[in-house]
């Protein structure tokens, strides 16, 4: 990971650890090393032969940091319109459509309309226990993704 990324993942992190310390305000959500799944962000939870598939409705105006994922995988943006931004980069993304996620992104998602957002992911044991589907493939930090990854602190 270059230097700019890394940068970039820590002024995410910044913002995240803003949101978990006011997670107590009106229509903030965040909760330190778990995913929201509220009634403002609700999950589904889908499985198939070795995939998870994690559907989440987002309203309109919100804005996602998103947790770190440790393998590529494929998202689809099934209704609405949202703008990603990753290591700076910003791409406006019109349902429908879908894109590949890689290893290692952190990502700003900015809700403009309200929307179906869905991550397939690999499951190669059936497991449906959420907990351990997450445990392996998310991270919430750089630090914690590193670890994870067995890679030189950055």
């Amino acid at each position: 990971m270059n230097n700019k990324v890394s940068n970039y993942i820590q002024k995410l992190e910044q913002l995240q650890d803003f949101i978990i310390a006011n997670n107590c305000k009106e229509n903030v959500s965040g909760e330190k090393n778990t995913l929201v799944n509220n009634e403002a962000f609700p999950i589904k939870h889908s499985f198939s032969d070795q995939l998870y598939m994690r559907q989440m409705k987002m309203p309109s105006g919100s804005l996602i940091v998103s947790a770190m994922h440790h393998t590529d995988h494929f998202w689809f943006l099934m209704t609405g319109r949202i703008l990603v931004t990753t290591n700076g980069e910003t791409i406006e993304h019109i349902a429908p459509c879908f894109e590949k996620s890689l290893k290692g992104a952190k990502r700003l998602i900015e809700c403009i309309e309200e929307c179906v957002f869905i991550n397939v992911h690999k499951n190669p044991t059936n497991t449906r226990k959420i907990k351990e589907i997450e445990q392996s493939l998310y991270s919430f930090t750089i630090e914690e993704y590193n670890k994870k990854e067995k890679l030189c602190q950055q």
